[in-house]
């Protein structure tokens, strides 16, 4: 039985995990965005933007920060609550 199917991404999805709560779902695609899904509100809260293909996302263990990989070569982490980048690590020279 399908429960939610989400489809705002123009491009495959690459990877989608629960959050550590089980309230939110999180994609990440090759249309270069990860998006953070509310279980409950069945929309996207969040969009995380990256200049290439995202490869990952995944939460901290808390819940509260998002790491995202992408073909740009950066790993980036958001806040989950606000969605604002936090981090980003731009050292790789190749993909992420």
């Amino acid at each position: 039985e399908v429960l939610r199917t989400y489809r705002e991404h123009d491009g495959a999805v690459k990877s989608a995990v629960f959050s550590p709560d089980g309230t939110q779902v999180l994609t990440a695609s090759a249309d270069g965005t990860a998006k953070l899904w509310s279980v409950d509100l069945d929309e996207c809260v969040h969009t995380f933007a990256h200049m290439g293909e995202v490869l990952s996302a995944v939460f901290s263990p808390d819940g509260k920060r998002v790491l995202t990989t992408s073909t740009d070569g950066m790993a980036t982490v958001f806040s989950a609550e606000r969605g604002d980048g936090l981090v980003v690590l731009r050292q790789h020279h190749y993909v992420v």
